[in-house]
């Protein structure tokens, strides 16, 4: 734990009225972010942010992009963001403090380039929550057709803004229970859809969901697809100035969190391919919850519903504080207005205002439809996935004389870029249309902010 901010003041500081004292010191040197978060904790938040549960969402998507090979998809998938996700735990390594791809870029490659991709990756990471919140308000709505969507959206908002101000203790046990109930429904789905199997005769083991009816190149379509399911894993450095020993549990906990979920993603689309074979999926934005009435009744269908909307509430509660803490650093640098954005509750230790934004940036969900919002998020995410591992990279160049292990910082990186350039041009032209032209308003702000590549943007230093 931080030792208080008025302990062993400047001597400066010690004349006069000591509660006065305290509180100029205490304004002087301002609150900061507190190390509350284990292992444990850092691992549910990425599962939570990465959202298990997702794989059933968007089940009928892959399985046709995929031509049945929903299971394949997935597992090449998992194995593409595996590199990525070491070469996030190496650079979290190195660099244990707050920022995420922004840090690790701007410190280990270039500080414009790294302002470029903390530009590209807000992108993702400001209107993912927006995202979130609209899909959970999508499956409320469609039980309640009666009840206003906005209603759903703003209860969402209003309920994880609180939990996220109140600091990371309150959050993470919101996250262990939510993340627990999830978990045990995916568990239950697969027990029922396996039972359901053998009660029809049908065989446990088939090749059909790895390699479905078209081949590699079908596989691969669903690939792209299927890793968006993965975002959520770079998440976890974000937390690092809030995680004990943060340069051994984040690293850990990032590859971990891809490993953790690219299992789970894997076993439950193989069992649904079983299930549901073939890739003409008839009514895909409700296919998951029919199969879940077939397998396991009407009761386990309502359960399963349930089970929707609590993975959406607790992936909504940690893409909220992600983007808060990624603000947060960009605030620090100077990049961003610092008094807004680098400002820290002095009662809670959580960077209140960056979380009320992300807020109130969610109403616009009740303006948006689900088609509209999602096309241009993974832009910033697969821009930045792929200069972490350039980064990596970088890092090896510039310290050949740390005898540093080749495969794990040059061969590893760099297949790790290429699979993440793949899947950032696979990507539909409007995503990529409103990609690039959000990244060309980060390129305008940095030729301000450097007075036209002149100096080097704020925060470079050190």
């Amino acid at each position: 734990m931080s030792s208080p901010p008025h302990s062993n003041p400047p001597k400066a500081f010690t004349l006069g009225n000591p509660w006065i004292t305290r509180a100029k010191f205490r304004q002087v040197t301002g609150p900061s972010l507190q190390k509350t978060a284990g292992l444990r904790s850092v691992v549910l938040f990425g599962l939570a942010y990465m959202t298990p549960i997702i794989v059933l969402g968007i089940f009928g998507v892959i399985a046709a992009k995929s031509d049945g090979g929903s299971a394949g998809s997935y597992l090449l998938a998992s194995v593409a963001m595996l590199f990525t996700a070491l070469s996030y735990g190496l650079m979290a390594r190195h660099f244990p403090v707050a920022g995420s791809a922004y840090t690790y870029v701007r410190k280990a490659l270039d500080s414009r380039l790294g302002f470029l991709v903390g530009w590209a990756i807000l992108l993702d990471y400001l209107f993912l929550p927006l995202v979130i919140w609209l899909i959970g308000s999508a499956y409320l709505e469609g039980q309640y057709p009666g009840v206003p969507s906005w209603t759903w959206i703003v209860g969402f908002i209003v309920i994880t803004t609180v939990l996220n101000i109140l600091g990371l203790k309150v959050a993470n046990r919101a996250n262990f229970v939510l993340m627990s109930f999830q978990l045990l429904i995916l568990a239950l789905f697969v027990v029922f859809a396996i039972t359901h199997l053998v009660g029809d005769s049908q065989s446990l083991v088939s090749a059909t969901p790895f390699l479905g009816h078209s081949g590699f190149s079908a596989i691969a379509s669903g690939a792209a697809v299927a890793a968006y399911s993965f975002l959520g894993f770079d998440a976890v450095s974000t937390l690092t100035e809030e995680t004990h020993d943060a340069a051994r549990n984040i690293p850990r906990a990032i590859v971990m969190v891809a490993v953790i979920g690219g299992i789970i993603f894997i076993v439950v689309s193989y069992f649904v391919s079983l299930v549901v074979p073939g890739s003409s999926i008839h009514n895909a934005d409700s296919l998951v919850t029919d199969v879940a009435k077939a397998i396991g009744g009407p009761l386990f269908g309502a359960v399963f519903l349930a089970a929707l909307i609590v993975g959406q509430f607790a992936s909504g509660l940690a893409a909220q504080a992600a983007v808060a803490r990624l603000l947060y650093a960009m605030g620090r640098d100077g990049v961003l207005p610092k008094r807004f954005f680098a400002w820290v509750s002095q009662r809670f230790h959580t960077p209140a205002f960056n979380i009320a934004l992300a807020g109130l940036i969610g109403l616009g969900a009740i303006l948006l439809n689900v088609a509209t919002s999602t096309s241009f998020i993974n832009f910033g995410a697969f821009t930045a996935f792929t200069m972490v591992n350039l980064a990596v990279i970088s890092y090896f160049v510039r310290h050949r004389g740390e005898r540093l292990n080749p495969w794990r910082y040059l061969l590893l990186p760099a297949v790790g870029a290429a699979v993440d350039v793949y899947l950032l041009t696979h990507l539909d032209s409007d995503a990529l249309i409103l990609g690039l032209s959000w990244l060309s308003i980060g390129v305008i702000y940095l030729l301000v902010l450097t007075r036209g590549l002149t100096r080097e943007p704020p925060g470079s230093t050190g």
